[in-house]
């Protein structure tokens, strides 16, 4: 048993479809947005995150600026995952970004990773949205962070809420994790698995990993010195 799944998603910004073009189908775009470090070159989109290398997924339509496409190989569970990205300019600059993730995830348990999966693409299609209404053409460092196993997650969620002042979308934030700055921002999104906070020079995000722990993934823009372990202490001080 499996699931076949499709999963469009849409968004008008303040950006030109050349910028959008740049922020989907290049290395240093994708890694302003979406997860860990990526590439894009002959023909393939690598990604590696949290020190592993993620099944690479072939390019199979680049039209810029109005169309980009890559997908996973099927395994032999049949299991594959493809995006779609279409893009048109309308006035004044701004543009229609579409999205589609579609694929197969075998087996009985498919409902529980697809869960995961729709919540992950929701806060990714976020963050690309907020990055090019805010951060176009810049470049970010991505960070990520583990914490440690979590059992009781609607707990590990309300120390994370209440470390953030109990926030919906929308609401402006303050935290200060060990070593660094205060960061104060506004919550961009916010799901069930969950959160991204937009500051001046930084998209914070933190989402709950299929491996059982709390995981920072930033995007940092023109900072210089390596926040990693600062990160990795402050996500420990909050769940250990």
């Amino acid at each position: 048993m499996g699931h076949e799944f499709e999963l469009p998603q849409e968004a008008l910004v303040e950006a030109t479809p050349e910028e959008v073009w740049e922020a989907i189908s290049t290395g240093p775009g994708i890694d302003s947005w979406f997860m860990g470090r990526n590439e894009v070159a002959g023909g393939v989109v690598s990604t590696a995150f949290g020190g592993m290398d993620l099944p690479a997924s072939t390019v199979t339509a680049a039209e810029p600026p109005h169309r980009f496409a890559h997908t996973s190989g099927t395994a032999e569970d049949g299991r594959f995952v493809a995006y779609e990205f279409l893009i048109e300019g309308r006035d004044r600059a701004s543009t229609t970004v579409r999205m589609v993730t579609s694929g197969f995830l075998p087996g009985d348990d498919w409902e529980t990773e697809f869960e995961a999966m729709a919540g992950g693409l929701a806060m990714f299609f976020a963050t690309l949205v907020e990055y090019l209404g805010h951060f176009a053409g810049r470049t970010a460092t991505p960070l990520t962070e583990f914490g440690p196993p979590i059992t009781d997650w609607p707990r590990a969620w309300e120390i994370l809420y209440a470390e953030l002042g109990h926030p919906s979308a929308g609401d402006k934030v303050r935290f200060a994790p060990d070593g660094l700055a205060p960061v104060e921002g506004v919550v961009y999104h916010l799901g069930p698995q969950t959160l991204g906070v937009r500051s001046d020079d930084a998209l914070y995000r933190f989402l709950q990993g299929m491996g059982g722990t709390m995981i920072a993934s930033h995007h940092l823009f023109g900072a210089t010195e390596n926040q990693s372990p600062a990160w990795h202490t402050w996500l420990h001080r909050l769940y250990d």
